[in-house]
Order: structure tokens, then sequence, then C-alpha cells
């Protein structure tokens, strides 16, 4: 395997080192202290600065005004991100943009790509079901009623929900097709109700009850739920990797400085081991998560496909991120749980990351009905 970025790529990534670099992680009240949502709305300054260094348009066209980068620079840039806790929402923006741009009607590319990639709109993806354990595209229903579709069902803990101008919207059709309904703010017939994530930001319940969209605000292409569901779950890896970068980093110097029985306690053979094993996990997350951006960019040809590498991407990224912040509280003792000790934001956002992803049970029996039907020549 080749895993070397592309002079574009790379210069995406450093691009985003340097917008990111004046980020504080504990900008914001800290979760474990609010009862309610740590801010109401993101990081604008940091959202607007995105947009000027061009972050924001990465995975969009020239003609729209975008850098024609792919799944691969997209990752870089969330990675970055991960390490400050950046309060964007820069993958379900990227995204639901990719997305329409791949599948959307030239309306819809006309009236939404230029003006997201330049920061002007926000966008996020309903991609949590009903319940957050169920698929998705099963929790709402689009029936067709003259030239309108007719969305009905409920979608949990959409994030931005509040702040996006978009919503895209994976629907099922009576004939067991999927939409994706591409759902603006106030539309009639849908409404938000206020719901809280692990890391103390603001998520939506967004209900459908007869909402009626245009045909041309319905992206009705076979896959395209399924690829934006995929782009979803490798940026959500990529997060989960470089919060898990940030918090080992962390845990080194930690235990570089803090000393038990006259000797740095990184010299303990115990504490050592733990880092080592943690470290490990950390190869095979950015491992896994390159192999499906790969796939996803390039649309190569596989044993299996890529949905095969973005489960294995997947079952790393939520165990692994787990695996290191647990050790990392360990490891901090008490001072890990000091809430003026930033540590505790991280745990709390690895926990919102693993819960997105979904338990890797699951996703290895995914692995499994995939290897089922695509056996080995």
């Amino acid at each position: 395997m080749d895993f070397t970025f592309t002079e574009e790529q790379q210069a995406a990534a450093e691009a985003a080192q340097g917008v990111f670099a004046g980020v504080a992680p504990d900008a914001v009240p800290s979760p474990a202290l609010t009862a309610g949502a740590v801010a109401e709305t993101y990081d604008r300054a940091l959202w607007a600065r995105l947009a000027d260094a061009d972050l924001l348009s990465l995975l969009l066209d020239p003609r729209h005004g975008g850098a024609g980068l792919d799944a691969v620079a997209l990752c870089l840039v969330l990675r970055e991100s991960a390490h400050v806790l950046a309060r964007v929402p820069l993958l379900e923006t990227s995204a639901a943009a990719a997305a329409v741009q791949a599948y959307g009607s030239d309306e819809a590319k006309a009236d939404l790509l230029a003006r997201a990639g330049r920061g002007e709109l926000v966008l996020t993806v309903a991609a949590h079901g009903r319940t957050g354990h169920d698929p998705a595209e099963q929790a709402v229903t689009a029936r067709q009623d003259g030239g309108t579709w007719v969305l009905d069902g409920v979608q949990t803990a959409v994030p931005w929900a509040y702040d996006a101008d978009v919503t895209l919207v994976p629907a099922h059709t009576g004939t067991g097709r999927t939409l994706l309904a591409l759902v603006p703010r106030g539309l009639e017939g849908a409404v938000l109700a206020e719901q809280f994530s692990t890391n103390g930001e603001r998520l939506g319940e967004l209900r459908l009850e007869s909402a009626r969209l245009a045909a041309r605000d319905v992206i009705d292409t076979d896959g395209a739920w399924e690829w934006l569901r995929d782009l979803l779950a490798t940026g959500t890896c990529a997060l989960a990797l470089g919060l898990g970068e940030r918090v080992l980093r962390m845990t080194g110097q930690y235990t570089s400085e803090r000393e038990q029985f006259g000797f740095p306690i990184a010299t303990f053979q115990a504490v050592a081991v733990q880092a080592a094993d943690r470290y490990i996990d950390l190869r095979a997350m950015e491992a896994t998560l390159w192999q499906a951006a790969w796939r996803i960019a390039s649309g190569a040809p596989g044993a299996l496909p890529p949905a095969g590498d973005v489960a294995v991407a997947k079952i790393w990224a939520a165990e692994g991120v787990r695996r290191v912040v647990q050790t990392a509280q360990h490891l901090h003792g008490g001072f890990g749980a000091d809430v003026d000790y930033p540590l505790h934001r991280y745990h709390a956002w690895a926990k919102h990351l693993e819960l997105s992803l979904g338990p890797a049970s699951a996703h290895e029996e995914a692995l499994g009905d995939l290897l089922a039907a695509h056996p080995p020549a």
C-alpha cells in the first residue's frame, strides 16, 4: 500500500493546521458543568476563517468555486480539526455538498454549492434514523403526490440542525428505493425538537409531517445515500483519529513530567505498555481510515465494495478512540477528571464519536454479510 499524499492534499492539511492553530478546545463552557448546550451555535469566527482558506470547498469542482479534491483531503482536514475539538459543521456541510454535486439536480447545484463553499450556507445530514440504531433511510417515508414528494417520519440527533439552512434526509419509498430529500430551514411540516450530545452540542430531532418538496429538491439516483453515508462515516473516523492522536500526545507529555518515587511515571513498564497499546490502536485506525477514504475517492475496484473498507475503519475507530481516552484518563489519574484541564472534554467528544459510529459488533456483522455476499474467487 502507498499512503503517500499528493501535494494538493498535503497543502490542504497544512492550511488546516494554520487555521486551527489558535483554536482552544476549552473555549466554551464544560459539558460536565452545563445542563443544556455549551453554546447556542457553532464557532462562526472559525467558520469564516475556514471559508477564507478555501477549506469549505475542498470537494467542489472548480466550476463551483472549489478545489476539486477528494475524500482523502477532507479527512486530512477533519483530522486537524479534531486535534482542537473545532466546533464547526465541516464534515456535514462538505459531505452534503459533495452529494449534491455528484447526484443533485442542476437547480440544486446552482442554489447551494457555490454559497456552501463560501461559508454562506450550512448543510447537514440526518443520518441516525429514528433511534440512532436503525437504518436512517427507514425512518422517513416518501411518496409522490402529483409533482411533489411528501415526507413523513422522524430523524434523531441531527447535528447542527438549528444552524443548517438545508438538511439532507434519507427516505424510503413504497417500492423500497432510497431517496435524499433536501429539506430547507422552515419548511412547513418540518419541526425540530432540542436534543443534546454527550459533548454538550445542541442536536435536533427532526419530525416530518406531510412535508412537501418539489422534485428538484429530491435526489432519487440509486446509490446516492449509500455514497453519502460512507463518506460521513469515513469522515467521522478521521475525527476519531485526530482526537485520539491529540489525547495520546497529552498523555505522553503528562506521564513524562509526573513523577513517583523520584522517576517520571512514563519510565514505568506498566505505563509504557499501556501507552504502546494505544499507539498501536491509532496506527490501525490510521491505516484503515486511509484505505476507506481512498476507496471512496478513487472508486477503485476491490474484493469487497467500499462499504467493506468503511466497516473495517468504523470497527477500529469506534473501539480505538474509546480505548485511547480511557487509558488516558487512567494514566492521568485524578488530574484527568479535573474540569479545568481539557482531557475530560476529549473524553466527552470521543464518546459522542463512538455513539455516532455505532457499536463495533454491528459493523463486524455488516462486514460478515459483505464477505458472504462476495466470497473470494
